[in-house]
């Protein structure tokens, strides 16, 4: 059974990948409001992915013999700047992420919550290959420059991307 920190820790995550989900789903919206659905829908699909990491979470919780408090959340804002910005936006918001799954897995080492740590290690690799694609499409947007060939080119790229 996870210790009470431990257990709140979790509980914030699975609020925080939660946010993370109706962050996505909201740059979605935005992007098919924009006409570029490739990008929204691989937006769509890593909304998805973070509903998923909030269940993993909640699934090991109770699991695990603790307490899930599904708390509120804030309202994802709905206005953004355009591709470039909202995969820059994310991207910072993988690495917020991945520093809040840290501060969790040095918690549960540091009281020494084995079941935890191991849990955990999924979502560490997980966060690298989350930020790495962020990086990867800022990096394409950044070549494309001004090109609306290129934008459409990436869009139609991105709207490929299958659900795991």
């Amino acid at each position: 059974m996870p210790t009470k920190g431990v257990e709140a820790a979790i509980n914030d995550q699975i609020a925080k990948e939660f946010y993370a989900a109706h962050l996505y789903l909201s740059m979605s919206a935005w992007l098919e409001e924009q006409n570029l659905s490739g990008f929204a829908k691989w937006m769509r699909v890593q909304s998805d992915e973070e509903r998923g990491h909030a269940m993993r979470l909640y699934d090991y919780l109770i699991e695990a013999g603790g307490r899930v408090r599904l708390e509120g959340m804030e309202e994802p804002p709905t206005a953004f700047e355009g591709p470039a910005a909202i995969m820059q936006a994310a991207l910072a918001h993988e690495k917020k992420v991945t520093a809040s799954i840290r501060k969790i897995y040095e918690l549960a080492d540091k009281e020494k919550d084995y079941p935890t740590q191991l849990m955990l290690q999924w979502f560490i690799n997980e966060q690298v290959e989350e930020e790495k694609q962020a990086q990867d499409i800022i990096a394409r947007l950044k070549m494309a420059g001004d090109s609306s060939a290129a934008l459409l080119f990436i869009d139609s790229q991105l709207g490929s991307r299958a659900a795991e």
